[in-house]
Parts: C-alpha cells; structure tokens; sequence
C-alpha cells in the first residue's frame, strides 16, 4: 500500500527501469569464482525470526509480513548456510535503506561476527547447531528510522557474494522509548503502554466545565500505516540520514500532516461547506486518512484540529515516539506575534471582526511527543508542544514545535521551536480595545485569565481526563506566574500595563443546560436595551435563532458588550450543546465451525423534522475496519438499527466507535469497549 515497498537497488545511478547490467558503487549482488578446495559456502536460507523478536520489541500487533524491531535493542537472524562454518569462513549482514545507500551517511550497515571491524551495529554468533546459525544483530541507538532490505555477504576470493534480494527479509526499524540511550526514552513502563502502545482513545472538546469526550482510532498497527508514516517522509524528501533525527522527524512531520505549502496529508476546512469531502465530524479515525493518502498521493478532505491532531499522534506512535493528545480550552491564536490577544470593538460596542487578527478557539489540539532535547540547556528535554494544525509559518512552513513544555511555563521563548507562539495560545492577556471615530483605540479591559483555562488530556489507563494545566504554567497571581511574564516580555511579549480604573460596572454570563443539536462557535447577535436596576437581565435565546449557525462543532460563544457613560464592560461565555447519542453494542454467535462478533448501532430521530441523507461509520482499531451505511432519511422519532460482522485481530478489551453525520446534526457519536 505504500510506495516505499518497492525499494531499489543501492546503485541507484542506474535506472530500475534499464535492462543494462547495474554498475554502480554498491551492488547489491556481486558473484566472483568460488575458493579452490572444499564446498564454496553459501546461503541456503535467511529467517528474520519473527516470533522471538517481535514480542521483545513490543512490535506484535502491527500487521505486517516483515519484522519490526526498534532500535537499540537486540534482534535474533537465523542463517541457514549450505554447510557448517569453519575458522577461514568470513560473511557479514548488510542492512541497507533508501536508495542510494551509503555507509559515511548511515544508510548501508556492515554487522561483522568475527574479530574483522564492522559498522556502528553490533552482532555476535548466539549459536550454531551444523550449518544453521543463529545471530545477534543490536542496532545503534541513533539508527535511521524507516525499512530495510537485508543481505548476507560472503568473502569470496577478492571480492563478496551477496544473497539475492528478498522482500521476506525486510524489516522496519522505529525509535525505542525502552533503550535509554534513544533521545525518547521513557521511563515510566505505565506511559510507555498508554504513549507508544494504545491505538486507540479519547479526544476532549467541548469547553470549560461542560467537556466532550470524542473516540478516535490511531490504529498504528492496522495494515498500511506503517507504510503509509514512512511514505509521508518520502513525500516530504526528507533525507534518508536526516531520518534518525527525532527533532528533525517531529518537525517534517508536523508540517507533512496539513497540506497548507507541501501537499501533506489533510486539508484544512472551518468553512461548513463539505461537499467535496468528509465532514471532521464524520471521521472515526486515522486509519482510513492514511491509507488513502497512501493511495494516492493526494491530500485528504477535510480537517480540522482534533483531525490534525489525531492522525499526527498515529504517526508519531506508529514510528515509536511517545505522543499524547493535548486539548487547551480558550485557545489563543496570536496572529500579529505580539504574544497577546488583541480584541477589538467598534463604538456601539459590537465587535469589529474585520480589524480584529487575532481569535480565541473555544478549544484547540495538539499534541506532546516526549524527548530529550540536546540542542537547549539542562532541563528542557521531557514533553514537548507539536501540533499540526495550519496556523502559522515556522522557517517557512506552516508547522509548529517542537517546544519544550517547561520553557512555555517558566516565559523562556528564545528557544526553538515557535516557544513564543504555543505562550500565546495558553497564557497570552486578552486586551479589549474599542475603536473611536477617528480610529483611535483604547483600552478598556484586560482579562488575564480567560486564555488556557484548562489543559487536558487522556489519563493513563482509563478514558478519565488528566490536567495538565500546571505544566504550563504557574497559578495565575502567584510570584512565579509574575515572574514568568515578566521574562516573557522581554522575548517580545507585548503587555498591557494601562491604569484601567476598577468601576462599579461589571459583566458575567451564565447559562441554563442546554440539550439541542451541535452548533459551530459563532455568535447570535441580539441588542438588548435595559435601564439596570438588578445585578443581572436574562436573555431568552430560541432554537431557532442559531438553528441556521449549525455546524461541525457542539458550542456557541456568546459575547457581551455595554457600556455606561465613560465606562465599558464585556464578558465571554461559551455554552456547550448536547447531541443525542448512538447505541453500540456487541454480541457473539457461533456461525459454522467459528464465532463471529456482532456490532449493532441504533439511533433514533429526536428531532421534529426528518434527517436527510445520513451517514454512519464503524470501526475499531485491531477488530474491525471502518464500515459505512447510507440511510437516505429517517424520519422525525424514527429508529434505526444496523448491524455489522467481525472477528478480532487482536485479542484485549477493544474500542468499538460509530459516529452518525447529517447536514443538520453532526457530533453524534457512540462506543462500546468489549
């Protein structure tokens, strides 16, 4: 499924495609007369011994042919040659990658098993029972990441004779988070499993004291996508050397995930208007994104961050860096690169949209990948800040990180990457201004706490969130917080420091639970004139005022603006929708010689109207690929009920997901974990 299966020979000055013998610097096969006296030795036979690498290497699950191993670590070779060896005997591996392979570059790796030198792997004889021997082969801890064709080579008079090409003896190398000497080790065998090993869990959205929970399939083991990571990396014609470089892989990577400047792998799209793709509330998962990106080369509609996020973190674990899903809740985007938020009103106190840049997300994802960092001074290794999500240029390319989540806390922004950007987002002051006549603008409020309300992210273990919020940062007031903005202003954060007098006037928003559809954050405007008596007015908003705002996301923000003679007040409140619900649920029945599962989905219309034209997806990393269902209506307080076969490829409690999107009601979702 990947274009990268198709590897070339290491003399790739000659082309695949030519029928003259290939001549170049590294022939993968070179014959030459055999040794006079006795059996020439040759191979007979090479087994990559699957089933005793791949549980050391924690690599069973993926669904490949070829072995995956992680690099630092031991793996077992078993040669089988055409007789037992003798003292005179020389032979090495070859490990090569790419397709210009080259041993001063890393990509062509000699493993000799005698006193003779080889290269940076190390191997030894483990044993040898007549002509089968068994061989260790460790690979560096710093190894090129990404799949190798593998060869034996025996001395042969002056010269080597290399065993034909065999994509049996492939395998796949990724970064080690169990060797301590791989920049993403991680201690903690608990965050290894969660980080590296679960494919699949939970997203967060929603906002501050009213939070979704989203399933999302990784599914970095199914088929393909460990193909599919490294063709992304081709894509991008990243280096093969640079390949061994998790600073390097991490920042191709964020920026290969969005198609914004390189054509990557998603399409960013906020604007309702899906036609000509998938719906960001209609995905389920990663899987079925890179397959097709895989496929065909061409970007995937649409996106939005929870997307981006989601399928950067397959990639990440699929290559074996440690990566978690991190949602801020009032998620500043700094556009002017003041690292504050500048909001801006006109005089009737309305907010002027067009001399606004700057926007506040009622949440936004992106994820932490865990590595040492030894470009930057002690300390600032552990998580680091990666997000994918189209928002601003970094050297050139619309990507992010990564940034050390310690620096963000403590203000220190000089370091890379974009430390300054990612303050912004979780810590930056919001400045209202209103615009006078002239065009004048001053300041009439700064909020200091509205922006990073809250840091979550899945705990270990369980679909319960974990905060994180005070990895960020300090407690808001507190002498360290001071401290942080303080050396953040002077990388550059412009703050606000005006005499804003306290006056008798405020402003807050409160809100009854609302149970309706999902309506895009948008704002439904409404004057409302009243002579103040009472310390609060309430404002009645019917279903149909935001019906027509409806779209992929389950929030509204309102925002209120007044003023009385020289003094104005304003206040941000985003109210959260519930969205009905799918029913799953998984059975089991015996159908002739075998069980098979069952999934059903059921839902039922709760609406007053009928729901045209709606979709239903399915799937469940390691037992199920995705399935769809087409119902072209279904009518007001109607059910319906769909049910699916499967049967598991990997045994374990699995996560079963059904998300349902219609026109008119999106954000309707489902899981079962059986």
């Amino acid at each position: 499924t990947s274009k990268t299966s198709a590897t070339t020979s290491p003399s790739s000055s000659c082309s695949t495609a030519s029928t003259r013998p290939c001549r170049g610097r590294f022939p993968e096969e070179v014959r030459t007369a055999p040794p006079s006296g006795g059996a020439p030795l040759s191979v007979e036979n090479v087994d990559m011994s699957q089933q005793i690498n791949k549980p050391k290497h924690y690599t069973t699950a993926y669904d490949t042919q070829s072995l995956v191993v992680r690099r630092g670590h031991e793996f077992m070779v078993r040669v089988t040659f055409n007789r037992e060896l003798v003292q005179q005997d020389d032979f090495q591996l070859e490990f090569l990658i790419g397709s210009n392979p080259s041993a001063n570059k890393g990509s062509l790796v000699v493993v000799t098993f005698g006193s003779r030198r080889g290269g940076p792997w190390a191997g030894r004889i483990v044993e040898m029972q007549g002509g089968s021997v068994l061989l260790s082969v460790t690979p560096s801890a710093t190894a090129i990441v990404g799949k190798y064709r593998t060869y034996v080579a025996i001395s042969v008079g002056s010269g080597m004779q290399r065993t034909k090409r065999n994509a049996a003896t492939d395998l796949y190398m990724l970064f080690n988070a169990w060797c301590p000497q791989d920049p993403v080790f991680l201690p903690d065998e608990s965050e290894r499993m969660e980080y590296v090993l679960n494919d699949t869990g939970v997203i967060y959205q929603g906002s501050m004291g009213a939070i979704v929970t989203r399933s999302w399939g990784y599914g970095q083991f199914e088929y393909g996508i460990l193909d599919a990571c490294i063709y992304i990396l081709d894509s991008s014609r990243m280096p093969i050397y640079n390949r061994g470089n998790i600073i390097k892989v991490v920042r191709k990577g964020s920026a290969m995930i969005n198609s914004q400047d390189d054509n990557g792998v998603l399409v960013g799209n906020w604007s309702n208007d899906y036609s000509m793709g998938v719906a960001p509330t209609a995905w389920t998962g990663s899987v079925t994104i890179l397959q097709q990106y895989a496929n065909t080369g061409v970007p995937v509609c649409y996106a939005q961050c929870w997307v981006y996020a989601g399928v950067f973190c397959t990639f990440l674990r699929c290559l074996g860096i440690p990566t978690r899903v991190i949602t801020n809740f009032s998620s500043a985007h700094d556009n002017t690169g003041n690292l504050k938020t500048d909001l801006i009103f006109k005089m009737d106190g309305t907010p002027d949209r067009r001399a606004t840049r700057d926007s506040i997300w009622n949440y936004h994802c992106w994820n932490e990948c865990w590595m040492v960092r030894p470009d930057l001074p002690a300390g600032y290794g552990g998580w680091q800040v990666v997000d994918s999500t189209p928002q601003e240029t970094s050297d050139g390319h619309f990507r992010c990180g990564p940034a050390p989540v310690a620096a963000i806390k403590e203000g220190n922004l000089c370091h890379p990457f974009d430390c300054g950007f990612v303050f912004a987002e979780v810590n930056s002051d919001v400045v209202f201004l209103k615009k006078d006549r002239y065009g004048t603008m001053e300041v009439f409020k700064v909020d200091k706490t509205h922006v990073g309300q809250g840091l979550f992210t899945k705990a270990l273990g369980s679909d319960q969130y974990m905060n994180v919020t005070h990895t960020y940062k300090h407690p808001e007031g507190s002498e360290a917080d001071s401290r942080t903005m303080t050396r953040a202003e002077e990388y550059g954060c412009d703050r606000d420091h005006s005499d804003i007098p306290d006056g008798e006037l405020s402003a807050d928003i409160t809100s009854e639970p609302v149970t309706h559809l999902s309506a895009i954050c948008s704002y439904v405007m409404r004057w409302v004139f009243v002579c103040v008596e009472e310390n609060s007015v309430i404002v009645k908003i019917q279903a149909d005022e935001y019906l027509p705002h409806l779209g992929g996301q389950n929030s509204i923000r309102f925002i209120l603006t007044g003023s009385s003679e020289e003094q104005s007040v304003s206040a941000i409140k985003v109210v959260t929708l519930l969205s009905p619900a799918l029913t799953v649920t998984v059975g089991q029945q015996k159908h002739y010689q075998e069980y098979l599962m069952f999934v059903t989905v059921t839902f039922t219309n709760p609406l007053k109207e009928p729901l045209q034209n709606v979709f239903m997806y399915l799937e469940g990393s390691g037992v199920l690929a995705l399935r769809r269902r087409y119902f072209p209506k279904i009518e007001s307080q109607a059910s319906v009920s769909w049910m699916e076969a499967f049967l598991p490829r990997l045994a374990g409690p699995r996560r079963i997901t059904a998300v349902m999107y219609t026109s008119n009601l999106s954000q309707v979702s489902g899981m079962t974990i059986e």
